[in-house]
């Protein structure tokens, strides 16, 4: 996967690198004292709940999450995500608040011509979507005429990165409401449970 992302990142002809991935994370958590790299192997529940949110029949079973922090405060995580967006990549770095709420999408290359690349502008309507957000074009996301698989391609890789909070940052938070599946709001057991 790291070596994907170097050469992906490296410029080759036709190709446009925007930022390096150090360069990239530094610029995203300008106060942080660390930024911690984690690679993690989706274990086959986690792939299947992974799979599950984003729709997405071949999700990555490597994933490599980014945590920042100033000193012992939780800044955010941040996630690049490299795809084909019709038959050459592209990689972007998505960030989120410590809450997972989006906060920023980067574009750090792009292989395709830069006619089928949205603006910065397009990019920036992620901000502030979460978890439940409807995270589709045509839903909460706006098309771009002429770079629909880009488009397509930014809003599945957002997805993910919500997937991988959800799933891998905030597992207590996930087997809490596992656990209270079935129960009324107030608390109190289902009819008929122990």
């Amino acid at each position: 996967m790291v070596l994907a992302i170097a050469l992906l990142l490296a410029p080759s002809a036709g190709a446009k690198v925007f930022a390096s991935q150090n360069q990239a994370l530094r610029e995203a958590f300008p106060g942080a004292t660390r930024i911690e790299r984690d690679s993690r192997i989706l274990l086959e529940k986690d792939f299947a709940r992974v799979q599950a949110i984003t729709k997405d029949d071949k999700p990555a079973k490597v994933v490599v999450l980014h945590t920042a922090w100033k000193d012992d405060t939780l800044l955010g995580y941040a996630h690049i995500d490299v795809h084909n967006v019709r038959t050459k990549p592209e990689a972007f770095l998505i960030v989120l608040t410590p809450d997972g709420v989006v906060r920023s999408v980067r574009v750090l290359a792009f292989h395709e011509p830069l006619d089928y690349l949205p603006t910065d502008r397009w990019y920036a309507q992620f901000e502030g979507k979460r978890r439940d957000s409807r995270l589709r074009v045509g839903g909460d996301i706006h098309g771009v005429v002429g770079a629909t698989l880009s488009a397509q391609a930014a809003a599945d890789g957002v997805r993910r990165m919500l997937a991988y909070y959800q799933v891998l940052l905030q597992p207590g938070a996930v087997a809490a409401a596992e656990e209270t599946e079935g129960l009324p709001a107030d608390g109190d057991p289902a009819p008929g449970a122990p």
